[in-house]
């Protein structure tokens, strides 16, 4: 990941690295320095590097001294032993950056990345939202009725304006909201993320607002009796759980990745798994065998991809950063499957439905 980017000499001087103790030193975009990873590497570190001036050689010299959680990084430039820039940058310095090439995002074939990657295409095209948000009502109101149709399409846009909200929060530009038929909705934005707390709170914000709804219509059931409130809060509770799976490119699967992904140790995805396995026997436990069976499979992608964390260009998460990510997903799996299982105790049959999805 891009750690520093500074004007040294009237061109780009660019540092790179990783938690693995990789760094590279770019200047004009050409690699003038680089220190390959090492198990025991510490946190100070120096390139040394020199440059010609026409017939001058001129030796120059980065110190940079890395901690990564918290994160900072304190710098010093030196041109022949003469200090010519100086300074430091935390997490919100790396959460404004705007990279300097690219970042190809990690891509598995998917059909919501095929539909992402085609809605792009077709951003410029202001009529596609409409289309597709009335081919989505088209769609479910032939499964259901128009009714519901209508309710299920507030739900799905309340759940990607959470999405929305969290990007503008940090700044980024959104291009909007799109429904797809029978597959949910997506929330774009050209912007890239530069950290894992990024990716945890865009990713979980949607679902958290799906929460925020389901207990609102929990609310006006509770106060005109009316089923289709109680299914309706049920319903959107069920659809919220199932995006937290860890599974990608779910909600969830983001916001574990990014939380197993930050921990720099052998113990800490030992810690990970062993949470992991005691939600898979908690849910077969409460009967919410295919909650735990997907539970696993998403579990099993994420340690399987761990080794690979340090060649993601995203700041991890501080140990700050991972307590508070954990405790937030927890508690809102915890509250959605609250609300399912208090529904479901009503022995109305279908409000039963999402519980005995989960227990098949």
């Amino acid at each position: 990941m891009e750690l520093l980017s500074i004007n040294f000499l009237g061109q780009p001087l660019r540092l790179e690295g990783s938690m693995a103790g990789w760094q590279q030193v770019f200047w004009n975009n050409t690699l003038v320095a680089q220190q390959a990873a090492s198990a025991d590497h510490q946190d100070h570190y120096v390139h040394e590097f020199q440059l010609n001036n026409g017939e001058v050689v001129i030796t120059c010299r980065l110190e940079a001294k890395v901690t990564w959680q918290p994160f900072l990084i304190e710098y010093r430039a030196m041109v022949d032993d003469e200090l010519i820039a100086e300074g430091s940058r935390n997490t919100k310095d790396i959460e404004q950056q705007v990279p300097h090439t690219p970042i190809k995002a990690e891509r598995k074939f998917s059909l919501i990345g095929l539909v992402s990657l085609g809605m792009k295409a077709l951003k410029s095209v202001k009529l596609i939202k409409v289309v597709l948000a009335s081919a989505s009502i088209a769609a479910y109101s032939w499964l259901f009725s128009i009714e519901f149709a209508l309710s299920l399409i507030a739900c799905l846009v309340f759940h990607e304006y959470g999405h929305i909200r969290a990007m503008k929060y940090f700044g980024m530009k959104t291009k909007g909201i799109y429904l797809i038929p029978f597959l949910g909705g997506l929330a774009l934005s050209d912007e890239k993320i530069n950290t894992r707390w990024q990716d945890v709170v865009i990713s979980i914000m949607g679902p958290f607002f799906g929460l925020i709804l389901s207990l609102i219509l929990m609310v006006v059931y509770w106060i005109t009796g009316e089923m289709f409130f109680a299914g309706l809060a049920v319903f959107n509770a069920f659809l919220n759980l199932f995006n937290l799976l860890p599974i990608l490119p779910l909600d969830g699967g983001h916001v574990l990745k990014s939380i197993s992904f930050s921990m720099n140790s052998k113990l800490g995805i030992t810690l990970c798994a062993l949470a992991a396995i005691s939600g898979v026997i908690l849910s077969y436990q409460l009967g919410l065998a295919l909650f735990g069976f997907l539970l696993i499979m998403g579990s099993l992608e994420i340690v399987f991809e761990w080794r690979a964390r340090h060649h993601s260009h995203l700041l991890p998460l501080d140990k700050y950063g991972q307590i508070v990510s954990t405790a937030w997903y927890v508690g809102l799996v915890s509250s959605l499957i609250a609300i399912i299982w208090y529904f479901a105790s009503s022995g109305d049959a279908l409000l039963q439905l999402p519980m005995q999805i989960l227990g098949t």
